[in-house]
């Protein structure tokens, strides 16, 4: 099925001379290497096609791209791809609606169900992953190049956490290895990925420090405006810290709960081992098993929100 669904997608790249590629709202790696990738495999493989990618910049991924400025006529006669984003709210640019066609290429769970072709497999570690297995299978009809390739190898290792993650397959690792072949250093993308600005540093150093964990591992970091301001760190910057308290020996779920300047909170929910999707779900969020976000009206929603992450574990562990 997954293979008819590349022919699906190729034959609409074939059929457009304009193709405009959109991802989420506050990018992650692999929004970016999916969306950024698939444009370079496009425009190598087709230059007299028009392909933009659109949406925010993020200045601490620039080394990954950026992002191109499209006008609202473009868009008339446009095949849209959207790439790595589970639900039409969360798409960045909401010009997407004004294609001709709608694509959505993505690996998380199918809970919003748009696009004319939706090429969905909660399989893969990351949408990197099923783009390039496009590629590799489609093969010298889409040849994988140098750029793509560094880009997909990118988004993997930030949605596999450098194959931390159990989201990690044999797949995933011989997608890699295919990717490893072309000419790009993928060390150099690892320090990349790995290297912090000065105010990171710091806002990790604060959150290691003001971790809460409870006895049944258990943890959570609120980070309010007045913490981000001591660091000239804003929400964008927090995506870094999020792992950190799964390096810490005993604990197995954990929320960093960043406070908006508009109200409310920003939940980062992680966990190694009980299910947090569902807990999102039910506060306005959603997402992986094992990695999900959602949202907080207040403190005493955090609170729930621990409360409900208490029962998992404790059933969990049974």
């Amino acid at each position: 099925m997954i293979t008819d669904l590349f022919e699906e997608i190729y034959a609409k790249i074939l059929e457009y001379d304009t193709i405009i590629i959109h991802r989420h709202v506050r990018p992650d790696p692999d929004a970016l290497g999916s969306q950024l990738g698939l444009k370079a495999l496009i425009t190598k493989k087709f230059p007299e096609k028009k392909v933009y990618a659109v949406g925010t910049d993020v200045e601490n991924l620039s080394f990954m791209g950026t992002m191109d400025q499209v006008e609202n006529e473009a868009y008339e006669n446009a095949l849209v791809i959207i790439t790595d984003t589970a639900n039409r709210p969360r798409i960045d640019d909401k010009r997407y609606t004004k294609g001709k066609f709608l694509i959505k290429i993505d690996h998380h769970p199918d809970e919003d169900i748009y696009g004319d072709i939706s090429l969905v497999n909660t399989q893969a570690s990351s949408c990197s992953e099923i783009i390039a297995d496009l590629a590799i299978s489609l093969d010298a009809r889409l040849p994988m190049n140098a750029e793509a390739a560094r880009l997909f190898y990118g988004g993997i290792i930030g949605d596999t956490g450098r194959f931390l993650y159990p989201a990690t397959t044999s797949k995933t690792m011989r997608i890699v290895s295919e990717l490893m072949e072309y000419d790009f250093s993928a060390s150099e993308m690892g320090q990349m990925m790995n290297t912090n600005s000065k105010k990171i540093a710091n806002l990790s150093g604060y959150v290691l420090q003001n971790i809460e964990v409870n006895d049944l591992g258990v943890a959570h970091v609120i980070l309010t405006q007045e913490a981000l301001e001591q660091f000239g760190a804003d929400d964008s910057d927090t995506a870094p810290v999020v792992p950190l308290p799964g390096t810490i020996e005993g604990i197995v779920c954990w929320g960093i709960f960043v406070e908006q300047a508009t109200g409310g909170f920003r939940c980062r929910l992680r966990s190694k081992g009980p299910v947090i999707n569902e807990v999102a779900k039910r506060h306005g969020g959603g997402g992986h098993p094992l990695a999900s976000g959602a949202n907080a009206a207040d403190i005493a929603e955090i609170e729930e929100i621990i409360r409900e992450f208490d029962e998992l574990v404790v059933a969990w562990q049974k």
